[in-house]
C-alpha cells in the first residue's frame, strides 16, 4: 500500500547535475543529491534502497553529445555510496532509464549510440538489444536516435521513440517483443506511429492499457503531453492531451495526475480528469527524468 505521506518525487536537472526530491503533497524541496552528472533518466530500486540514473556525458556540443563519455551510475537514497557501474566508452548517451524489479534489470536508450541496451543493476551482462542504422557509425544519424523508453511486461512489449531531427516533424514510436529481444536482438519491429513532431520519454498505464508521451516539437502538436490506446495491433486514438510546454521532456504517472518536466526546468502537474495543468516546481535550469516513490 502506497504511504502518500511520504510520496516523494525526485527529479534530474541536468545544468545543476543534481537530483533534487520533492514532496509530492506540499512540493517543497526535502533533499539535493550534487554533482550526478548530466543526468536523463532516473529509476528506484526500493527494495534495496538505489536510485538509478543515467549521465549523458561531460562533452556536448549544444544538444548533441558527440564522445563515448555516457554513464550509469547508482547511490543510496540519500546520496551516499555513489558508483558509476557503466561507462568508461561502453556508451555514448544514455537517455530514459526503466527498471525491471522482478528480473532486476536496467533497461535504457542512448540516443547518439543509435540503441537500447540491458544490464544488471551493478553493470554486469551488459547486453544490446537493438542497434539502429549502419553499426560502428557514430554520432548515429538523427532519425536512428533512439531516446525514450517502456516496458510493458504484461503483455510482452519493449516500446521506444525515435525522436528525429529537431522540430522536423519525423518522430516515430516503435515497438518489438520483449521476449524475442530476451534471446538476440530484435527484429521484429513495428512501427506504431511516425511523422509525430518530436517525441520524448514514454509511461505507460498498465491498468488502462494506455501509452502517454511527452514530445518537444514544434507546436501547435509538440511541446505537448499525448497518449493513445495500447491494443494487439498497435497504438489506436492517438490524442494530444496538453500543449504549451516550454521542451517537454520526462513524466510519470501518479493516478489521476501526470507530472511533466520541462527543459526550461519547471515540474507541471496535469489533472488527467480536467487535462488542467499546474505549475508545481519551477526552480530548476533543465529538468529531465523524473521518478515517483514512497518511502518505507
Amino acid at each position: 500500500m502506497t504511504n502518500i505521506e511520504n510520496k516523494k518525487l525526485a527529479i534530474l536537472d541536468a545544468f545543476q547535475q543534481q537530483i533534487v526530491i520533492l514532496n509530492i503533497n506540499t512540493a517543497q524541496v526535502e533533499t539535493i543529491i550534487h554533482d550526478i552528472g548530466h543526468g536523463d533518466g532516473i529509476q528506484i530500486d526500493i527494495d534495496n534502497g538505489y536510485f538509478y540514473w543515467t549521465d549523458m556525458g561531460p562533452n556536448r556540443d549544444g544538444e548533441d553529445f558527440l564522445h563515448a563519455d555516457g554513464a550509469i551510475f547508482r547511490s543510496k537514497l540519500d546520496g551516499s555510496e555513489k558508483q558509476k557501474i557503466l561507462g568508461n566508452g561502453q556508451l555514448y548517451t544514455p537517455k530514459q532509464l526503466k527498471f525491471d524489479e522482478v528480473s532486476q534489470k536496467l533497461y535504457w536508450c542512448d540516443r547518439e549510440g543509435g540503441a537500447i541496451y540491458r544490464a544488471d543493476t551493478d553493470g554486469g551482462h551488459l547486453e544490446t538489444l537493438l542497434n539502429r542504422g549502419q553499426a560502428g557509425v557514430y554520432p548515429k544519424n538523427k532519425l536512428d536516435q533512439c531516446v525514450g523508453i517502456a516496458l510493458d511486461k504484461a503483455n510482452g512489449h519493449l516500446y521506444w521513440t525515435q525522436k528525429g531531427t529537431v522540430k522536423g516533424h519525423m518522430g516515430r514510436i516503435f515497438r518489438a517483443d520483449l521476449d524475442y529481444c530476451n534471446s538476440s536482438p530484435c527484429h521484429n519491429i513495428q512501427t506504431l506511429l511516425n511523422h509525430l513532431p518530436e517525441p520524448i520519454d514514454l509511461e505507460i498505464d498498465d491498468q488502462n492499457r494506455i501509452l502517454y508521451w511527452t514530445d518537444r516539437g514544434a507546436p501547435p502538436d509538440g511541446n505537448s503531453l499525448n497518449c493513445a490506446r495500447i491494443t494487439a495491433s498497435g497504438l489506436k486514438d492517438h490524442q494530444v492531451l496538453v500543449r504549451g510546454f516550454k521542451e517537454a521532456i520526462g513524466l510519470v504517472l501518479d493516478g489521476p495526475h501526470i507530472y511533466v518536466s520541462e527543459l526550461l526546468g519547471s515540474v507541471y502537474r496535469v489533472h488527467l480528469n480536467s487535462l488542467e495543468k499546474e505549475l508545481f516546481y519551477s526552480d530548476g535550469q533543465a529538468i529531465t527524468g523524473m521518478v515517483l516513490y514512497s518511502e518505507k
